[in-house]
């Protein structure tokens, strides 16, 4: 839906909210609002706001909101809503969603669709909003503050975060795990799904079961300081090199989302990144000069991974945490689920919402191929934009098979095993194995974590690709590419 128009019927409705999201109790460096007056409505907002526990009281608040006409507060009232639906402010949401409806014109609809909405519009939050949504969440986690400073750099629309449903660091990030030689990893089946990584030929293996529970791997491979980021929502394991000029950081789970998207936070500045870019997105790092380096990171069977890396270190269940690292749980169900958990941007066109797609991100050109294509075709010769790459599938499609602790035995779809890599201008085929490639000339490349190598010694290097959902990728790059249209 469009945009309604921004009214302001109401200017002194707007000064006094304006007031009262600006004095949300915000620390004194925080606070860059002009001073409260003592106009009713601020008084009763900031009341009500910050601290009742009546839901009456708060009814009477959401009506003269509305009453305002202002739609700077239409940000204001999906979060109460969603405050009111997690239990952090009092009452089920029928008279945010009808203050909603008022202020916008829209149907009543549930939180999730107003946020979907939202996304569309150019709206803006009343000054003091950062403050304001910083104070409400300090009911669950007194951390959450430290996201939403005023005076702090973005590049998103902080209105478009949404708690995920954890406290900081609720999912805990694993820093420089444990890790076992491939003959003491008993525990681990053939079958069973892993992240693969290889550096300097520091060859790791991180099984899904496990990193289902931690979505995060901060670890050093091959004298590299890497960051595993695993968003389980939006199915996407990307590796990042985390140093940045002189510095090295370590990430942990904020707790917060965006479009179903995991934002993850550096524990030096507190600030959060975006975990399909690796760009600081909300916090002091925040001024659109950082991006992670993507690394190469390959989602296959154990077994598989091991027949290529026979030396290969694979991550211990002794993580340091009480967890059930049975395979399937906690997210089996989800993974088999057409739906989505979270507000994830405007419905998905193309591809259906969680088909599983293999995404590159080259000189600021986003592409994605549907792993079915990839697999159906095992050797895919493409562009993206000015770069002929060439993306390779390892075997079949890949399935994962587990017990759900909430609904029992689970089968989903995993996306398969692919490698993206330079290609010059070679022109690649497949072979009847899966270790190697042909060109044109009918010359036989070696498939390696690194690179293609030809018969020559010369040498094609791989690209930092992953899987994800389509919706996940196409809520952040809605103009990317496809191959094959």
């Amino acid at each position: 839906m469009k945009s309604p128009q921004l009214t302001r019927r109401r200017a002194l409705a707007l000064a006094a909210m304006a007031g009262v999201l600006a004095a949300c109790d915000p620390a004194p460096e925080e606070s860059t609002q002009a001073s409260v007056g003592d106009d009713d409505l601020v008084t009763r907002m900031f009341k009500t706001l910050r601290s009742t526990t009546s839901l009456d009281e708060l009814n009477a608040a959401i009506d003269e909101v509305a009453a305002s006409g202002d739609q700077r507060f239409v940000s204001v009232l999906i979060e109460v809503l969603r405050a009111q639906e997690i239990g952090i402010l009092p009452g089920e949401g029928a008279s945010a969603i009808r203050a909603l409806s008022q202020l916008t014109g829209l149907p009543e609809q549930p939180w999730p669709d107003w946020v979907t909405w939202y996304a569309t519009t150019d709206l803006e939050p009343p000054p003091g909003f950062r403050t304001w949504k910083g104070r409400i969440y300090s009911r669950i986690d007194e951390e959450f503050p430290s996201f939403f400073r005023e005076d702090a750099p973005s590049t998103i629309r902080v209105e478009e975060v949404v708690w995920g449903g954890v406290a900081l660091d609720g999912i805990p990030a694993l820093v420089n795990a444990r890790m076992l030689p491939a003959a003491e990893a008993d525990y681990i089946t053939p079958t069973e799904l892993v992240f693969g990584v290889e550096i300097n030929g520091d060859a790791r293996a991180y099984p899904l079961r496990i990193l289902d529970w931690h979505e995060m791997a901060n670890d050093v491979v091959g004298g590299v300081p890497v960051a595993l980021a695993y968003c389980t929502l939006c199915g996407a394991g990307v590796l990042f090199d985390t140093r940045v000029g002189e510095a090295t950081y370590e990430f942990g789970s904020s707790g917060f989302l965006m479009r179903s998207n995991k934002l993850m936070y550096d524990r030096t500045t507190y600030t959060l990144w975006n975990q399909l870019t690796g760009e600081p997105v909300l916090g002091r790092l925040a001024d659109g000069t950082i991006e992670l380096k993507r690394l190469p990171v390959v989602v296959t069977r154990w077994q598989a991974w091991l027949d290529r890396h026979p030396n290969t270190q694979v991550l211990s269940l002794e993580t340091g945490h009480l967890r059930d690292y049975t395979p399937g749980n906690p997210y089996g169900s989800y993974f088999a689920s057409p739906e989505t958990m979270f507000p994830a941007g405007e419905p998905a066109q193309r591809l259906p919402d969680k088909a599983r797609i293999y995404a590159l991100h080259i000189d600021g050109q986003p592409h994605a191929l549907a792993t079915a294509d990839v697999v159906r075709e095992r050797v895919v010769n493409d562009r993206v934009g000015d770069a002929p790459v060439v993306v390779i599938a390892g075997g079949p499609d890949l399935k994962g098979v587990g017990i759900d602790r909430r609904t029992g035995p689970v089968v989903w779809d995993a996306g398969a095993e692919i490698r993206a890599y330079q290609r010059g201008d070679y022109t690649f085929h497949p072979t009847e194995g899966v270790e190697q490639v042909s060109d044109a000339q009918g010359q036989l490349w070696r498939i390696t974590e690194d690179a293609l190598v030809g018969p020559d010694g010369q040498t094609l290097d791989r690209l930092g690709g992953h899987l994800a959902y389509w919706f996940g990728w196409v809520s952040y790059f809605p103009r990317t590419t496809l191959y094959g249209e």
